[in-house]
């Protein structure tokens, strides 16, 4: 079982429109509402591959008691903490004719001290259970930037591999605690390390303390530095669509082979797989299977020796 947590979690409503009309009025298309936060993006895609997980975070208020509705709607196995506080929405707004995506996030509730050694007392109970923890998503107001390095170090008291997506102070606070795995996209690696080329800034975050440093770069593609080696893969074409989950699907295809001890290469095909179908799919947390297998075997897997240059990168949402 790969148990996913995810502190701030989120109602995702997402609006599908043809084109963004600022200062001005926008007739959407269709509209969708659910569960949501980087977490449980992870979960839903675990989930809808076979593999069995578990949600758990905090919950609170009517959108938290929403949240947990469409959880149970959806199948997943919710180990949600309520919490008075209420939870938050996102509204992510499709632009159809122009393949982009604006996102609009609310902070999220104030979580106490009560709550939070409620928090790990109860993922203390879970952590047995799982073969792996994924740790996502921003920290709810209240936490403070230790707050994932305390779950890591709980992780380690139970054996059990940690995989974080997170960024600013939370990432920079997490690295001495070790975690197994991160994900930071091209500007959080900048962010975190001041280094243009991500692949410089991924070996500085693998010395700070992750075991594995996986950077997004947006539409080209994963680099790895791990120590088995380093490496970069590209997707074979670019797909326009929503990429609000395409982030949250290759943690899931990561998590899934650190769980299964598949090969570097192998999981990165199938992380840079998986996301550019999350991108060809609607809503976060989704992804369109006749894509994902359409692209699985073409993805260019190569030995990363060089720094990167800078046309052969840009910063990704």
């Amino acid at each position: 079982m790969i148990l996913t947590v995810t502190l701030n979690t989120a109602l995702d409503i997402t609006h599908h429109l043809d084109r963004l009309r600022p200062h001005g009025s926008n007739r959407v298309r269709a509209v969708a509402e659910r569960a949501g936060g980087k977490g449980v993006n992870v979960a839903r895609i675990l989930h809808t591959l076979g593999h069995p997980t578990v949600v758990t975070g905090l919950a609170g208020g009517r959108t938290g008691e929403a949240v947990r509705a469409e959880l149970a709607a959806a199948g997943l196995v919710d180990r949600m903490l309520p919490i008075p506080g209420e939870s938050r929405r996102t509204v992510a707004v499709v632009e159809e004719d122009v393949g982009d995506t604006t996102i609009l996030l609310e902070p999220g509730p104030v979580v106490g001290v009560e709550e939070w050694e409620q928090f790990i007392n109860h993922l203390d109970r879970l952590l047995p259970q799982a073969g792996a923890v994924v740790l996502s998503g921003s920290l709810p107001r209240g936490l403070p930037d230790g707050a994932y390095a305390h779950l890591l170090r709980l992780a380690h008291g139970h054996n059990t591999p940690a995989v974080l997506d997170a960024d600013g102070a939370a990432l920079r606070a997490a690295l001495p605690a070790g975690p197994a795995l991160i994900k930071p996209n091209a500007d959080e690696l900048a962010a975190a390390t001041g280094l243009a080329d991500p692949v410089a800034a991924a070996r500085a975050l693998q010395t700070a303390g992750a075991g594995a440093v996986v950077g997004s770069l947006g539409e080209h593609g994963l680099i790895a530095v791990t120590p088995q080696g380093s490496w970069r893969a590209r997707p074979p074409e670019r797909l326009a669509g929503n990429s609000t989950g395409a982030g949250d699907a290759a943690v899931a295809a990561l998590t899934l082979g650190l769980v299964t001890n598949t090969s570097w290469p192998d999981r990165l095909a199938e992380a840079v797989a998986l996301s550019a179908a999350a991108v060809a799919a609607p809503l976060a947390g989704d992804f369109d299977p006749a894509v994902h297998q359409a692209l699985r075997s073409r993805v260019d897997v190569q030995t990363l020796e060089q720094p990167l240059t800078a046309k052969e990168f840009d910063p990704c949402p």
